[in-house]
């Protein structure tokens, strides 16, 4: 359940709401306003940008609202939002490469750089060591940890949202927390 304006959602008032035409849209506009700040921090972790963020925050509703007929109910909307904007980042950092055709440490090494000068993050510098051992993370296990560590998701929530089984979550974390150590390790 979650509240907006004093009002309380249930996930059946929302999935009812979008599946009826003269209720979608006003519907479409609570799902935004419940998930957006969310969705925005979910993305942000990867992306470390805000503006490249609230492009692909952007790209992720226009998904939603325009793939809203495929949605079929059988997972929760918040599940289907972070499939959604999971997939987004993925695809805007492969693109990103693409485009610029630089290897992934010329990527991580804006991305670092888009933290450091990024007027939305008061950062220390244990912050930023944190965000640098994040970023040698291969991305799957970047997106494992960031869920994990930071939205202290649960794996059977990470498990619907990335198709991925419990023990294979788990295992990604655990290599990425290792990893992470390691390079704070180093780094001091």
């Amino acid at each position: 359940m979650e509240k907006i304006n004093d009002i309380t959602y249930t996930e059946s008032d929302l999935q009812r709401g979008i599946r009826h035409i003269k209720t979608r849209q006003s519907t479409f506009s609570i799902i935004v306003r419940m998930y957006q700040e969310k969705l925005y921090w979910h993305i942000r972790k990867m992306l470390l940008s805000h503006d490249d963020t609230n492009d692909v925050l952007q790209n992720t509703f226009l998904k939603a609202w325009n793939g809203i007929d495929n949605f079929r109910g059988e997972s929760q909307i918040s599940t289907w939002l972070y499939r959604i904007a999971t997939n987004e980042t993925l695809t805007f950092l492969a693109n990103k490469r693409t485009r610029n055709i630089q290897s992934i440490n010329d990527v991580e090494d804006l991305l670092l750089q888009n933290l450091r000068s990024d007027n939305y993050i008061n950062g220390n510098e244990a912050q930023l060591k944190l965000q640098r051992a994040i970023l040698t993370l291969p991305e799957k296990q970047r997106l494992v940890f960031n869920m994990k560590y930071f939205d202290e998701m649960k794996y059977e929530e990470m498990e619907a949202i990335l198709g991925t089984t419990v023990g294979a979550l788990k295992a990604s974390y655990h290599h990425a927390v290792k990893k992470i150590e390691k390079f704070l390790e180093l780094d001091e």
